[in-house]
């Protein structure tokens, strides 16, 4: 796999220290809640794991998997909810997840959803986020790293469900996906 990346963008080490940060301040806005952490499938569970192990603060956590690549490198354009959370939200503040914030479909629908079911709160965090691929208006409030145009995976991000398992993010190389 690693032939196939042409660079390193966040080694384990920079991700770790990403997580612990994020984590701290997390814990700090969330002080005497307790938010459900909404890990948007596949590609997040590896952040979301790591960034939960760092809040120091009673939570509960759910799963939704949305999807508006279908396999491919650029979004469709339309995001389709492939399973849904079983938490129920109204009252609750959230937390939702993400492994990159590129064009903001994903991550308003997933809003969206949470603010038609009468969340108290809701907020985003990500590990990257891509402002240059921005269609909707619509930003995370934790960010990791704030990512170029360029096509990642690594650490939960995928390229055709490949990928995912590397310990690191980088650039995959754009003779794989042309």
């Amino acid at each position: 796999m690693d032939n196939d990346i042409a660079k390193v963008l966040y080694s384990q080490e920079d991700i770790k220290n990403v997580c612990q940060k994020l984590g701290k301040e997390i814990t700090k806005d969330y002080a005497g809640k307790t938010p459900i952490i909404v890990s948007v499938l596949k590609g997040a569970i590896f952040f979301t794991t790591d960034v939960v192990r760092e809040i120091d603060l009673n939570t509960e956590m759910d799963f939704i998997d949305v999807s508006s690549y279908h396999g491919g490198v650029a979004s469709s354009g339309e995001v389709d909810l492939v399973t849904d959370m079983g938490s129920d939200v109204a009252g609750r503040d959230i937390l939702i997840i993400e492994d990159i914030v590129d064009t903001g479909r994903t991550l308003k629908y997933i809003v969206d959803l949470m603010m038609q079911r009468s969340a108290n709160s809701v907020k985003v965090c990500t590990l990257m986020d891509k402002p240059t691929g921005r269609v909707l208006k619509i930003d995370a409030d934790y960010v990791g790293f704030t990512v170029p145009d360029e096509f990642v995976v690594g650490y939960g991000l995928d390229y055709k469900e490949l990928y995912r398992n590397l310990p690191y993010v980088g650039v995959l190389k754009p003779e794989i996906y042309e």
